[in-house]
């Protein structure tokens, strides 16, 4: 299924994060928080000012992102999850 955000709306795969320490402590499923990383699979036109002029999104599909972890809502299509939020729920850009 294809998405098409309207307005500066964004579709994050979020990223499974290491379940290990670095001190080599395995961690329970149960001790997992909410994933702050992800893949942008889809991004809105923008966002419109007043005046009716659109705001280029600063994000792109293929982007890794850091995002709030309350920020985006979770949403499940065809078996899989995805978080749908807006462009400010994004904190940063991740480049590896």
């Amino acid at each position: 299924m294809e998405f098409k955000p309207l307005s500066n709306h964004v579709f994050i795969e979020p990223l499974k994060e290491d379940k290990t320490t670095k001190s080599g402590i395995v961690l329970p499923e149960t001790s997992e928080e909410k994933p702050m990383l992800g893949r942008v699979v889809a991004v809105g036109a923008g966002k419109r000012d007043e005046k009716g002029n659109l705001a280029p999104m600063s994000v792109k599909v293929g982007d890794k992102v850091l995002f709030k972890k309350y920020g985006p809502d979770e949403v499940e299509v065809d078996g899989k999850k995805y978080l749908v939020g807006s462009e400010e729920d994004i904190l940063a850009v991740v480049n590896d």
